[in-house]
């Protein structure tokens, strides 16, 4: 159900971006947003991954450099039958995790130092399980093809209504096209995000078969981000890859209505759900 409920959003998605240009310019600007979708799927597919671990300053480690990060990712790699990835560590004083990587050959699984500090062995596991699940999914080219067109319907309805909202004939239709469009594939891009999530804590607790432990872990992680600064590297655009939202912290009516993960206490209620079924 979340892969089916995945793939609607992203063709919701594609078909918002081909339509901007359809109401704004006729069939020239949705052949063009065509074009300009193919290509952004296609930069996102090649240089998502080392553009985000540069961003963040992941290090990459050895098992001798990080032996339970490693070891238990290995594990995890090889109980879902997937290639070992590699496996990263990142400087900050807030703790999570997230995966990246254009397919399961090419995957990293990165943590930060203070998550690896205050999760017990269980937690941590049920948090690499989510991570490699993420893997398994491919979740990580789906999100980031989603957060470019997002990218792209907002800048190009915007070039669309400069270039032809001057006419007076379909001024009013370009300017509802400049203003409803981004808020439009910015809900679906969110959606897409959540979704996901929820797939990623049902298939790490499988993965491990302790659903309880990603339930504390992700209690203990949104305790630790709701009383942190975000790290100064983070941005909005890359809030979609962590377990949990690094400006979860942050207090305002947008971040809210944007949301790029689930309520944790939604999540965990589903994992706890899990246990009892057994």
């Amino acid at each position: 159900m979340n892969l089916f409920k995945t793939i609607v959003l992203m063709a919701l998605l594609s078909g918002l971006m081909i339509a901007v240009g359809g109401a704004a310019g006729g069939p020239r600007w949705a052949t063009v947003m065509l074009i300009a979708s193919l290509a952004v799927d296609g930069f996102a597919y090649w240089f998502s991954a080392s553009i985000v671990l540069r961003m963040y300053h992941a290090q990459e480690v050895t098992r001798e450099e990080a032996p339970e990060l490693y070891d238990i990712v290995e594990g995890l790699a090889k109980r879902a039958e997937l290639p070992m990835p590699r496996v990263a560590i990142i400087e900050s004083d807030m703790p999570n995790a997230f995966a990246t990587g254009r397919n399961p050959s090419h995957a990293v699984v990165a943590a930060t130092t203070r998550l690896l500090d205050i999760l017990d062995h269980d937690e941590l596991a049920g948090v690499l399980a989510h991570e490699m699940t993420h893997v398994k999914h491919r979740d990580i080219l789906t999100a980031s093809i989603a957060a470019a067109m997002a990218s792209v319907i907002s800048w190009s309805a915007q070039i669309a209504f400069f270039f032809s909202g001057r006419d007076n004939d379909n001024g009013l239709k370009n300017l509802a096209v400049m203003l409803v469009a981004p808020v439009a594939a910015a809900l679906i891009q969110m959606a897409v995000s959540r979704s996901c999530e929820y797939a990623a804590d049902e298939g790490g607790g499988e993965l491990t078969g302790n659903p309880l432990a990603l339930a504390r872990a992700l209690q203990k992680l949104d305790d630790s981000v709701r009383h942190a600064e975000p790290p100064e590297e983070a941005t909005p655009a890359t809030a979609h890859m962590f377990i949990v939202n690094p400006f979860a912290g942050v207090k305002s009516k947008l971040t809210r209505l944007y949301a790029t993960h689930p309520a944790t206490e939604d999540r965990i209620a589903k994992l706890e759900a899990m246990a009892r079924e057994g």
